[in-house]
């Protein structure tokens, strides 16, 4: 019997999780867009899309959970810098908290299964 599912592409699971992904490198340290992008590829999400990630900055900051500010530069453009506010910690600290329970479930899941790393 041939099945059409699929393995999951890393890329599907980014889409799910790329806002959380941008609030939590923002975190600790403001980031201009090249400068955000290339923290999400060191931290492992290697795949991730330049396109993505501007349009998730756009996106966020429209829903009010970024502030943005300008730097000028002597040796180029001028660089936009995003970062989180009081209304993007607290959506950082709620998406936090979802994503730890869904990754516990699905932990839970492959663990009872021995697939488990």
């Amino acid at each position: 019997m041939r099945t059409s599912v699929r393995s999951v592409d890393t890329t599907q699971l980014l889409k799910g999780v790329l806002d959380l992904a941008v609030l939590a490198v923002l975190k600790d340290e403001d980031g201009y867009g090249y400068d955000i992008l290339r923290r999400l590829r060191e931290a492992g999400l290697t795949e991730v899309g330049d396109a993505s990630v501007y349009g998730t900055l756009r996106r966020l900051f429209a829903a009010g959970l970024l502030t943005t500010y300008v730097v000028p530069s002597e040796s180029g453009p001028h660089r936009k810098y995003y970062s989180l506010n009081a209304s993007g910690r607290d959506q950082l600290t709620r998406s936090g908290k979802t994503w730890r329970s869904f990754a516990t479930t699905m932990d839970a899941l492959l663990d009872d299964r021995g697939m488990a790393a």
